[in-house]
């Protein structure tokens, strides 16, 4: 049980970083990337698997 709950943070935390940085760029950065906004919680959600 432990394993799980750790796991679960680990991968919350994954996903809170990975939001965080790419809402942190400009949207020309995005653009750059080949990402939309739209993406991001998308992409985040992907980091975490």
């Amino acid at each position: 049980m432990f394993d799980t709950l750790k796991t679960r943070y680990t991968r919350w935390q994954r996903y809170s970083r990975t939001i965080k940085e790419l809402d942190g760029l400009s949207n020309r950065e995005l653009a750059d990337l080949g990402i939309s906004r739209s993406d991001i919680q998308r992409l985040a959600r992907e980091a975490t698997r």
